[in-house]
């Protein structure tokens, strides 16, 4: 009778997820990050970190930062956006910015940011950050992205710092061999303002499926492959052709998303749209001025806030700092849950008084007494 026997089996392999398991009872995240950040500043317990590996003008006051993320950073799909936070004046900032590229090997990845009048974040990290430094990263949200195999026709309506996402997708269809007809029309103040020109123009020329025009509000003269005025049915129909067919993305400011959704309603196939600054509130919403009491069921806490801010505004001139980053409705990092109470939508104008119900606190107005899960 023979006898088989099992070869002997070395020690189990590493498993830094059973050891991870093991010691995070016994580990303070907070100091882990003190004492290791002192060795490596991108190093972290478990916080998305990532160091800035590349700085280089991308157009006036617009800075593109190339990334390098830690190991807790997650992936991201082209079109996406993620949260940016870094300590401003001894205060932790956040703000949301497009990616603006695909993913790569290296893992890097990179955002564009141009620098709003007054605007902490964008200042900072257009004139101060370096090389060398890092910064938070959130995960990667947002809906505005391609199928996994898009068909054609594609529309991409950009103004300004909307060619962020756009290019994103853009780069995305580019790495496929534009598999189908895109056009981009982008509209910037000065042509000096035109982010990824140069790389738009030789996509144009590489594909013949790529159909590329720039417009400028206010340029004196214009070169070829240039256009002025504002965004008009005309326009597109010059630029375009037939619309019906038309898969349309817009992004921009919420005024020029608000005249892309109205010019091409009911004309083209489909339309998607993200707006970077939020529409103005209804002006019936101003008119009704009030204060109302707010409990704040988590924190204990209970305050009088007006009507006519949001409710994250309120909050924060009394003090708090609820969760934020976009503060435009998209992340939906400043979601509670509203026990009861009725708010407004800042940006459809409707009111809700369902109970238990999620609100985005940069995007709602309180219209009566209010619990909230913070």
């Amino acid at each position: 009778m023979s006898v088989s026997v099992a070869p002997a089996r070395g020690p189990a392999p590493y498993s830094p997820g059973l050891l991870r398991r093991i010691v995070t009872p016994f580990v303070d995240p907070g100091v882990f990050d003190f004492w290791v950040g002192k060795l490596n500043p991108a190093w972290s317990w478990d916080r998305p970190l990532a160091r800035v590996v590349e700085r280089r003008v991308e157009a006036l006051d617009t800075v593109t930062l190339v990334l390098k993320p830690n190991g807790h950073c997650t992936g991201f799909v082209p079109g996406q956006h993620l949260n940016v936070t870094a300590e401003v004046n001894g205060r932790r900032t956040t703000r949301s910015y497009s990616l603006i590229d695909v993913p790569r090997r290296d893992g890097r990845v990179a955002i564009t940011v141009k620098r709003v009048a007054h605007g902490t974040l964008s200042t900072h990290l257009c004139q101060h950050l370096r090389v060398g430094d890092v910064l938070e990263l959130g995960p990667a949200f947002g809906a505005m992205t391609l199928p996994a195999q898009p068909q054609g026709p594609w529309l991409f309506l950009a103004a300004g710092s909307g060619i962020t996402p756009l290019m994103s997708l853009t780069r995305s269809l580019a790495k496929q061999g534009m598999p189908v007809d895109l056009t981009v029309i982008y509209w910037a103040k000065t042509r000096a303002e035109l982010c990824f020109a140069r790389e738009l123009r030789q996509l144009a020329v590489k594909f013949p499926r790529f159909k590329l025009q720039f417009v400028l509000e206010k340029e004196a003269q214009l070169l070829a492959g240039e256009e002025a005025g504002l965004i008009s049915h005309e326009q597109l129909v010059r630029i375009v052709g037939d619309l019906s067919s038309q898969q349309t993305y817009a992004c921009g400011p919420a005024g020029f998303v608000d005249a892309a959704r109205a010019l091409t309603a009911g004309k083209v196939r489909s339309f998607l749209a993200e707006g970077f600054t939020p529409s103005a509130p209804l002006s019936v919403a101003d008119a009704e001025t009030a204060t109302v009491h707010v409990h704040l069921a988590r924190s204990g806490r209970d305050l009088e806030i007006p009507t006519n801010l949001s409710i994250l505004d309120a909050l924060e001139a009394q003090g708090l700092k609820p969760k934020v980053g976009c503060r435009m409705g998209v992340c939906h990092t400043c979601v509670c849950t509203r026990t009861s109470g009725t708010t407004l939508d800042m940006q459809t104008g409707e009111q809700d008084a369902q109970p238990d119900m999620d609100v985005r606190i940069c995007m709602s107005r309180a219209r009566t007494d209010l619990s909230l899960d913070l």
